[in-house]
């Protein structure tokens, strides 16, 4: 079983900056493919970026250049870089680990971009 806490959520102007991070405890392997995603009000869940074991990375075309995800493989830690921050970016963001075919996720953390 996996466990996902994420931590660093907040409020902040547009333009700046937030980093968000996940501890993941249990049995995590090389295998898992760690990652974060979002959802807005009334919208439905999106990718936001992803990263393997190996440091291989996957972004959204719409954070592309400004967000930058990280994995620290011996803390079984995944981050999440946020910079020039827009108000669409306003969401509930949700780590996630992936292995095979299963996905386990955290109870989510509120980052609100004010204009």
């Amino acid at each position: 079983q996996v466990q996902l806490v994420e931590s660093g959520g907040g409020l902040v102007q547009a333009g700046g900056s937030l980093r968000v991070s996940c501890a993941a405890s249990g049995s995590i392997f090389s295998i898992d493919v760690m990652g974060w995603y979002r959802q807005a009000p009334g919208k439905q869940r999106e990718l936001v970026a992803t990263i393997t074991s190996g440091g291989a990375t996957n972004y959204a075309d719409s954070v592309k250049g400004r967000f930058t995800i990280s994995r620290d493989n011996a803390k079984n830690a995944v981050y999440l870089q946020m910079n020039s921050l827009k108000p669409e970016d306003t969401a509930v963001y949700y780590c996630n680990l992936f292995r095979v075919s299963t996905r386990y996720w955290g109870q989510g953390t509120q980052v609100t971009v004010s204009s």
